[in-house]
């Protein structure tokens, strides 16, 4: 059975009232995905914030940083996990699989990332990144000291920080206006 067949809650717009720059990327993106993703159709309901949600998301996630791709997918993927946000577990799972290579990896970090057989890096990275997630006013030293043991510098911590950050604030967007992930992404990199 498939999900159902709409973007979000609310009507999105035509693609062809948007301005010149948000219509070539959504031309871009279409020449490299194929599709749309269904969350920039949705933020084009506020051109304003779609425009400042591709700058952010572009900077976070295919920025300078010293984590690589697939370590900023991992976080998206888990942080998605612990709230339960289906547009972006699919979509990052996708993600997962195609950066990794691996088609299995993206479901166990969804699931239940600690299934995953992980470097003890990316093990404490994810589960920082979980306990912000679920427990953020207990987070302390302790915990950025145990990243710091993992190898991570105080820049990749921030990073870690940043995009787990981000993806709670568009994991609760998302839910809140019933987002869908393009149907494309169940079929790609398995």
């Amino acid at each position: 059975m498939p999900q159902p067949d709409h973007v979000m809650a609310f009507d999105v717009p035509d693609p062809s009232t948007l301005d010149e720059d948000m219509r070539a990327y959504f031309d871009k993106c279409t020449e490299k995905l194929g599709f749309v993703p269904n969350v920039l159709q949705a933020y084009s309901f506020r051109q304003k914030k779609l425009r400042t949600f591709a700058q952010f998301y572009n900077e976070l996630m295919l920025g300078e940083s010293k984590l690589s791709k697939l370590e900023r997918e991992m976080i998206a993927v888990v942080v998605s996990s612990a709230n339960h946000c289906y547009y972006c577990l699919v979509a990052h799972g996708q993600a997962v699989r195609k950066l990794s290579g691996d088609p299995e990896l993206g479901e166990m970090l969804a699931m239940n990332y600690r299934v995953a057989p992980l470097e003890p890096r990316q093990r404490a990275m994810l589960d920082f990144a979980w306990k912000l997630t679920k427990e953020p006013y207990t987070v302390g030293e302790e915990d950025r000291a145990a990243l710091r043991e993992a190898g991570f510098t105080p820049e990749e911590i921030f990073d870690i920080a940043d995009v787990t950050g981000f993806y709670n604030m568009s994991n609760r967007v998302a839910t809140a206006v019933d987002m869908l992930p393009n149907h494309e992404y169940h079929k790609l990199d398995r």
